[in-house]
């Protein structure tokens, strides 16, 4: 079984997709081609994806069960003692921001409480 998932691609690549596979909702295609088809496919895919993302999912002879490849994809593939993980970069920091020295003194509520109004 062999999943190929599109994000921001354009719709020629789409149509070129389901010469083999089928696509189950847009930018998702599930199929079973020949391992040799599905490469070339992925060649094709990463040739004209231009600005937009691609993951493929198959299934492989290993722990478990499938294998994928990413494209241009924030998310990395890496190898965790034998299982493949999806690898998410840390966000980046937000830019600190001077900060005002808190206000010295009571607040109206404190000072409420504090002379029972």
């Amino acid at each position: 079984m062999t999943v190929i998932i599109l994000t921001n691609c354009p719709t020629g690549l789409r149509g070129f997709l389901t010469r083999w596979l089928l696509e189950i909702s847009p930018g998702v295609f599930l199929g079973s081609p020949s391992a040799r088809v599905r490469d070339v496919l992925w060649d094709e895919v990463r040739k004209y994806s231009r600005q937009g993302r691609a993951l493929l999912a198959y299934h492989t002879d290993n722990e478990q069960g499938f294998t994928f490849r990413t494209h241009d994809h924030a998310w990395h593939p890496t190898d965790h003692e034998g299982l493949t993980l999806l690898h998410r970069p840390a966000a980046p920091a937000p830019p600190r921001t001077a900060t005002e020295p808190p206000r010295q003194g009571w607040s109206k509520a404190a000072k409420r409480r504090r002379f029972g109004r």
